[in-house]
């Protein structure tokens, strides 16, 4: 590569009398602004090199839990070199959280509790990437929109408002409370 205007190489001795390397750097003085946007996965990784250095064994186990699923799932979708897609990653972290509070209710019932602290901080990792979830009102509103727009007026149609407000905000819904909270309001 012929180096250009801005380009030009500089040779580095290696270190115990290796071969010289060659770097190109930049002799641009000026930056442009660039609008970087990582990926849900990229972030997992970068948090994934923090939490190493930092020795927070609970982040770190987390989110090697949640890189092995990851693979998991590409495996499952006969991707093993590809990579998931942002909605996909949220479904991995989702299923994952949804173990989290189940093995907690678990603990809990058998009178665990060291157990279910543990997961409980495991939970809250979790919960740092996914995104924020709505609120009580938020939810009530949600749900008055959606039974409006699709028009539904029995417990016959739970099922497509639950769906309608599952795929638009996924992530953001529990399903246990949005399943309650249409119940009571088409039977209203």
């Amino acid at each position: 590569m012929r180096p250009g205007p801005c380009i030009r190489p500089v040779m580095r001795e290696a270190p115990f009398g290796g071969f010289p390397h060659f770097l190109l750097y930049s002799t641009l003085h000026h930056t442009t602004a660039m609008t970087v946007t990582t990926t849900l996965f990229e972030q997992i990784e970068k948090d994934y090199v923090q939490a190493y250095k930092a020795r927070d064994s609970v982040r770190l186990t987390v989110l090697r839990l949640l890189k092995t699923a990851v693979k998991n799932r590409l495996v499952d979708l006969r991707r093993p070199g590809g990579s998931l897609s942002d909605e996909e990653m949220l479904d991995v972290i989702v299923k994952e959280g949804k173990q989290r509070q189940d093995s907690i209710e678990q603990y809990t019932a058998a009178q665990r509790p060291d157990l279910a602290e543990k997961e409980a901080a495991e939970l809250a990792v979790l919960k740092d990437y996914l995104p924020k979830a709505l609120g009580q009102e938020e939810l009530t509103a949600l749900i008055e929109s959606t039974i409006t727009a699709l028009g539904a007026a029995s417990p016959k149609d739970m099922g497509r408002v639950i769906s309608t407000i599952m795929s638009s905000h996924k992530g953001q819904v529990d399903g246990k409370a949005l399943s309650e909270a249409v119940k009571k309001r088409l039977q209203s």
